[in-house]
């Protein structure tokens, strides 16, 4: 399938999750994450959930992260050129929602991507070569694309990556890791 319908697939069927589902599966997700080696990693870039999106409630990850005191790092958006700039995420960091809806700082201090040493990535659906559909303007692509070559990639996604998505494009970059309820 291509990214247009897949979007529009999995869109609809993050939507359709019950409460208990979403939970059920958040809950295995963070199982596995909390099981992920992090003793070299340090600096760990996180998307804040988008809610009206249904996406994965990112803030037990925050939590977690938090007490193995790894430096958290959020985005904001350019909508204008389609780039995230990156901030130091902390007690302090004050955030607002935008107009699409998405947490950003206001306060933070910039860091540069290719300080980073792991990316969680959010995304609609991946395949099994672990490219991912997003919300289809480039975001990640270009922001990954900037992190150092051994930068750790994890994509969270609610459903089993498909076999194939038929239009992968040279700026599409594949991730280290796809995380996925294995129930």
């Amino acid at each position: 399938m291509f990214k247009k319908e897949l979007r529009k697939i999995y869109k609809k069927k993050r939507r359709e999750l019950s409460p208990t589902q979403k939970l059920e599966f958040e809950q295995d997700i963070y199982t596995q994450i909390f099981e992920l080696d992090f003793s070299e990693i340090q600096v760990v870039h996180l998307f804040l959930s988008i809610r009206k999106y249904d996406e994965i409630n990112t803030q037990p990850i925050i939590d977690f992260l938090n007490k193995k005191n790894k430096t958290l790092v959020v985005s904001k958006c350019d909508f204008e050129n389609n780039t995230l700039q990156h901030f130091i995420f902390d007690k302090n960091t004050q955030l607002e929602v935008n107009s699409w809806g998405i947490p950003e700082p206001v306060n933070a201090k910039e860091i540069d991507p290719k300080e980073i040493d792991l990316v969680f990535v959010p995304m609609l659906i991946s395949d099994e070569n672990n490219y991912r559909v997003g919300y289809g303007k480039g975001f990640y692509d270009g922001f990954l694309a900037e992190c150092k070559p051994q930068v750790k990639t994890v994509g969270i996604n609610f459903f089993k990556p498909i076999p194939k998505i038929n239009d992968i494009h040279k700026f599409d970059v594949a991730l280290t890791q796809i995380i996925y309820p294995r129930k």
